[in-house]
């Protein structure tokens, strides 16, 4: 199983704390480097110095880092139009030498679109605009070189585009849907995904929505094998009792109820916690840390979890 780093900036980071936390990810041997993408912060905290710019992040961070994998947890439809977010995301790739990855989502967040002047359609719209979005964003990346591209779309129609700049990684990047949704979901999923993630999922729940995943796959004659199938959960690791509380207690949260809804404990039993899911067949999980400035946390987690996987 593969471990990645998971931040939610919104709640209150600069951009030099991120890069603070992928630096200390990269060396540590993590896998990647993830962010939200979102607006404004959630929950009681301060939220200052304000919230930063996901792919603006990204970019910097694609000249920062030199090797760990780069993306978001999700990108919202509701926040770009799509051709310009494909000129986006392969300008970062290249800007990385090839390193990140596109998770999108329909966008769920009503208060940061009202905070900001961002339209907020019905839910039926936004999967309307997502679907389209992936259509455009993919079809742009996937067009040959000295082509053009056409889209009918109802919201975003894309007439005689030369399609650029390219992205490094070919075909595409790599496209993550994820989500509960119980229909539309796992047919985007299937149709466009790389890999399908359940964000804060329980196991229980998990298996049914692998399942739901598969069989939109093999109703479009494609391969369940080639779906990568990963998790978010929140993270508190600690050495003894005592180093877990005063972690939990960092973050606004108990130990027992992160033990039930996430990744808590010692070492050993996060190793555990994983090995559950990895039972299921989740093949990736994102640690949500929520603590930016304790880096020891991520060196433990290095030290500690990552050899035993």
């Amino acid at each position: 199983m593969e471990l990645r780093i998971f931040t939610e900036p919104q709640q209150g980071a600069s951009y030099d704390q991120l890069l603070a936390v992928a630096r200390r990810a990269e060396e540590t041997g993590f896998g990647a480097f993830f962010r939200s993408d979102h607006y404004l912060k959630m929950g009681s905290v301060p939220g200052e110095p304000g919230p930063t710019d996901a792919w603006t992040t990204l970019a910097g961070l694609a000249r920062d880092t030199s090797r760990i994998r780069l993306g978001t947890l999700m990108t919202a439809a509701t926040f770009r139009l799509p051709g310009p977010l494909a000129i986006t995301v392969a300008q970062v790739d290249q800007m990385s030498g090839g390193r990140v990855e596109l998770g999108i989502g329909a966008g769920w967040f009503a208060e940061e679109h009202t905070a900001y002047g961002i339209p907020f359609p019905s839910v039926g719209e936004r999967f309307d605009r997502l679907e389209e979005q992936l259509a455009v964003i993919t079809g742009l990346w996937e067009t040959p070189a000295g082509g053009t591209f056409d889209f009918p779309g109802k919201y975003y129609p894309v007439s005689d585009s030369p399609a650029l700049p390219k992205p490094v990684q070919q075909p595409r990047p790599p496209v993550l849907l994820g989500g509960t949704g119980p229909k539309r979901t796992p047919r985007l999923a299937a149709r466009y995904a790389a890999e399908f993630n359940m964000p804060f999922v329980s196991l229980a729940d998990s298996a049914a929505l692998i399942e739901r995943v598969r069989a939109a796959c093999v109703e479009i004659d494609r391969d369940p094998a080639t779906m990568v199938w990963s998790h978010a959960l929140v993270v508190c690791c600690g050495r003894d009792e005592a180093e877990v509380a005063r972690r939990a207690a960092a973050i606004g949260r108990e130990p027992a109820e992160l033990r039930e809804n996430g990744l808590a404990g010692t070492p050993a039993e996060i190793v555990d916690r994983l090995g559950r899911y990895a039972s299921i067949g989740s093949q990736r999980v994102y640690l949500q840390v929520l603590d930016l400035a304790d880096l020891d946390h991520l060196e433990l987690i290095a030290a500690e979890v990552m050899p035993q996987l």
